[in-house]
């Protein structure tokens, strides 16, 4: 497991548990063992069940752990995702971040495939973007791709792409374009946001281009200008009303910050029976 996610969960814990689960520790037998399950109350897209080895591994004191689905798998109303077995205290004390990480997470997922569905049948592919809870990211982008969704770059460190604040800053789009080649090799993606900064980029030599904030029928102009001379991506205002609508453009991608930002956990509960 990354060292990043580990850390995520380490945190997770000790913000939870803190110097101890003390209404556990005064009603429970130190010895008493227990089988908890975690049950999807609503279909749903699981992810972030590998976290729960993480977790348990961190505690300590759980002998079985069982995972029925894995992340990216459906699971209907009723199913079962996971079983665990061991120390009542240990699986009480790790319920609350154990349904947090995948109520969480499996929300993203679900809507991930929610917008996959709904670009079926086109060549275009649905990408997040950087737009996660601070400190989440990895675990949102894998969230996100068990959903379907293809990862966007994930930080400002692997991939270049130039937004209006950086053509402002730089003078132009040219100016940015030749800025970046000269400091980086690379993949380059550059925003443009009228006709004009887009055939200055074509121009320039631009092969990425992002179409940011145009509504369905002006981005299919721009794309039937661009030809297949640089790939396209559309942001801006992209939800899952209208994302088929955008993928019909012919662009090659479509992003929406929705698919982070704004995803509703997923109902799933855990139920702890001593054996």
């Amino acid at each position: 497991m990354n060292p990043e996610i580990v850390a995520v969960v380490r945190h997770a814990l000790e913000e939870d548990i803190g110097s101890g689960d003390v209404t556990s520790e005064a009603c429970i037998p130190a010895d008493l063992r227990a089988n908890g399950l975690f049950i999807a109350r609503e279909a749903q897209v699981v992810a972030g069940i590998e976290l729960l080895p993480v977790i348990y591994d961190l505690r300590g004191g759980v002998k079985r752990l069982e995972m029925c689905k894995r992340s990216g798998e459906r699971a209907a109303a009723g199913e079962v995702i996971a079983e665990v077995e061991g120390l009542a205290r240990t699986l009480l004390a790790c319920e609350r971040v154990a349904l947090n990480f995948l109520q969480r997470l499996g929300g993203v997922a679900t809507l991930a495939a929610k917008y996959v569905e709904q670009v079926a049948g086109t060549s275009c592919k649905v990408l997040d973007t950087r737009k996660t809870t601070p400190g989440l990211r990895r675990l949102e982008k894998m969230a996100a791709a068990a959903g379907g969704v293809t990862n966007h770059r994930m930080g400002l460190y692997d991939a270049i792409l130039i937004k209006n604040n950086h053509i402002s800053a730089a003078g132009g789009v040219r100016q940015a374009m030749e800025a970046a080649r000269r400091a980086a090799t690379l993949p380059i993606e550059i925003e443009v946001r009228t006709r004009a900064e887009l055939e200055e980029a074509l121009e320039a030599g631009a092969k990425h281009l992002l179409l940011d904030n145009f509504d369905p029928a002006a981005a299919a102009e721009l794309v039937r200008l661009i030809d297949g001379r640089a790939k396209v991506e559309i942001s801006g205002g992209v939800t899952l009303q209208n994302v088929r609508a955008y993928a019909q453009t012919g662009a090659d991608y479509v992003s929406s910050g929705a698919i982070t930002h704004s995803a509703v956990a997923v109902d799933i509960s855990f139920r702890c029976h001593s054996i």
